[in-house]
């Protein structure tokens, strides 16, 4: 298995959208991923996505957000998403992503990468134990 991970260009879209389909789990908005999918591959959106390649072929996504904050200089990236194809999962794939992500941070000097993740998804869980420090924050959200 020889897996590469890289930023996304403008033509593996028809390999990315059945990913980002399985990621929201049949909740599909054409609206939605056409805007999503043009602002990963804009230069000027501080929105992006990797994907990891197995022999050529889109096994995996992660999409990023780099934005600014009170209290530190530096950027900080807010990992969105994390998904590995069903048939591919358990091998590291979602791990290798994650540690290019931080390779990447590392070089641009970023603050920090933080994420959510669902409590019951355990792998995920699993994962991101082991990459990362748990806080124990309460998530609000409030709808507009």
């Amino acid at each position: 298995m020889t897996i590469t991970v890289r930023d996304f260009h403008e033509d593996d879209y028809a390999q990315w959208l059945p990913l980002w389909d399985g990621n929201n789990q049949g909740h599909k908005n054409e609206a939605v991923t056409e805007e999503t999918w043009n602002r990963i591959i804009s230069p000027i959106f501080p929105v992006h996505g990797l994907g990891a390649f197995e022999d050529g072929k889109l096994v995996a996504l992660l999409h990023y957000v780099l934005h600014p904050v009170t209290g530190h200089i530096d950027p900080v990236c807010y990992m969105q998403d994390v998904y590995v194809d069903p048939d591919h999962r358990r091998k590291g794939i979602a791990r290798k992503l994650v540690e290019y992500l931080a390779a990447i941070g590392q070089e641009q000097d970023w603050a920090r990468i933080y994420w959510l993740a669902e409590q019951d998804n355990t792998a995920a869980q699993s994962l991101y134990k082991n990459v990362g420090i748990k806080l124990d924050f309460t998530l609000h959200v409030m709808p507009l």
